[in-house]
């Protein structure tokens, strides 16, 4: 078999006479490098050769003459570039590294043509490069996926609470004041995310007095006002200015409905910036105040608290009555971190037996049955939290010089850490309260009723 691969003719010579030159086509040009006038004309436009036209009709009709072997052909030179371009170099074939480190290119389509015919030749010889290539591919096509564009509304507080979380502080803060400058920044947020008109939004504030509830109505704007005002009393044992002025009221309800009843016309969402400045001028303060100023006394009128355990009391009512906003708006507001409801739940069971004496001077609980030197142990409840922040807690029951013990425990209480908040917050009614109970009923029911009662506006 000839062809043009072995040297075979096609032009009428003798098959078995040898080809001068093989003719294998060199490569074609790009379109780019062929000039007009290189381009090859349409068969239309072509002109008959000389030696195509037609021939006289002596010359058709004389014998033909004998055929003479042709002339071998001499291969064509090479063709020049045109004047003023210089002829481009082969492309050198790339490392097996090299056209690796271009997958991510190609993926994206960024690579040139020559790179990427290089990179395509390759993945047909490579496997493992041609997987890469494949989820390189695939990764590509996520990054432009249709999706909503609407942000999730949760999205917001989830951010900010990861961020409260885990954000150092701009102002190095005392451990007891943490709680404070955490649930003044989540109020904040709270207060940014919600229109004016829902700034008078109606809140009810409820608490427990003796041996009922009772409850008072505001607006969003008046719990501020109300939080402002009690803290009012902070800044002041802190030596900053009083918002009620030089002459205000000491008891916080006091306090609270004298601003209520000044407020002309009612607050309004202009109350917010002030309260945000005090809350942290207070942080500032007590940042840098040095380490006595945990022990500084803070007056509430009818009892004082050192200014640590005061800063996590306004803690606890900053949490709350954010709460009550929260239900309010409608708006989404959690318990606070493990370790702060810890703390807050730690100071309320301090407190409690003074309460309960505070009761029991009032003819409202049972007298006391065993009284101790103080600092001895003495007849204790035993009140187990349980759930985030929990522990157990012994009340003294029958004197606040006393020390809860566990082998003096009477009785047993087992509450959630958040409901047992929402009992001394009067959200929550002794009744309701208690999930187990065991042992002396009658010391049970005054340790519930007690914490109820510290409750207030």
């Amino acid at each position: 078999m000839t062809g043009p691969l072995d040297g075979g003719a096609h032009d009428g010579r003798d098959p078995d006479e040898p080809a001068a030159f093989l003719r294998i086509p060199g490569p074609r040009t790009a379109p780019d490098d062929v000039t007009t006038q290189e381009r090859p004309r349409a068969p239309e436009q072509r002109e008959a050769l000389p030696e195509q036209r037609e021939a006289p009709r002596e010359a058709r009709e004389a014998p033909p003459e004998p055929r003479q072997a042709p002339e071998p052909r001499q291969a064509p030179e090479p063709r020049q570039a045109p004047e003023g371009r210089e002829t481009p170099p082969a492309a050198e074939p790339l490392s097996h590294k090299v056209l690796m480190s271009l997958l991510g290119a190609w993926a994206l389509s960024a690579c040139s043509a020559e790179e990427t015919a290089l990179v395509e030749a390759h993945l047909t010889e490579c496997a493992p490069c041609a997987d890469e290539a494949l989820r390189l591919r695939d990764a590509v096509g996520l990054l432009h996926a249709d999706g909503n564009l609407d942000l999730d509304p949760l999205l917001r507080s989830r951010v900010l609470e990861n961020a409260l979380g885990r954000r150092p502080a701009r102002v190095p803060v005392p451990g007891w004041a943490a709680p404070y400058d955490a649930e003044t920044a989540r109020l904040d947020a709270l207060l940014r995310d919600i229109g004016d008109a829902e700034w008078h939004a109606p809140v009810r504030l409820k608490w427990f007095e003796d041996e009922g509830a009772v409850s008072r109505r505001t607006t969003v704007a008046g719990v501020i006002g109300h939080l402002m005002t009690v803290d009012g009393l902070v800044a002041t044992a802190l030596g900053l200015d009083d918002p009620l002025g030089s002459d205000a009221p000491v008891h916080p309800s006091t306090r609270t409905e004298s601003f209520w009843r000044a407020a002309k016309p009612p607050p309004t969402r202009t109350i917010h910036e002030p309260w945000r400045e005090q809350s942290h001028t207070l942080i500032r303060t007590v940042s840098f105040a040095g380490r006595g100023v945990a022990e500084l006394s803070v007056s509430y009128g009818f009892f004082a608290l050192p200014l640590r355990d005061a800063l996590l009391d306004r803690a606890f009512e900053c949490w709350v009555h954010g709460a009550d906003i929260a239900e309010a708006v409608d708006y989404p507001y959690k318990p606070p971190s493990g370790g702060h409801l810890h703390e807050m739940i730690d100071l309320a069971t301090r407190l409690l037996p003074a309460a309960l004496a505070i009761r029991r001077r009032s003819g409202l609980a049972a007298p006391a049955r065993e009284l101790v030197t103080a600092g001895s142990p003495g007849r204790s409840l035993h009140l187990e939290i349980e759930g985030v922040g929990g522990g157990d807690w012994f009340i003294a029951l029958d004197s606040p010089a006393a020390v809860g013990s566990r082998e003096r425990s009477v009785a047993q209480v087992a509450l959630d850490g958040v409901e047992f908040c929402q009992l001394v917050a009067g959200r929550v009614s002794p009744e309701d309260a208690a999930a187990g109970q065991e042992g002396d009923r009658e010391a049970i029911r005054d340790v519930l009723f007690a914490a109820a009662t510290m409750s207030r506006l």
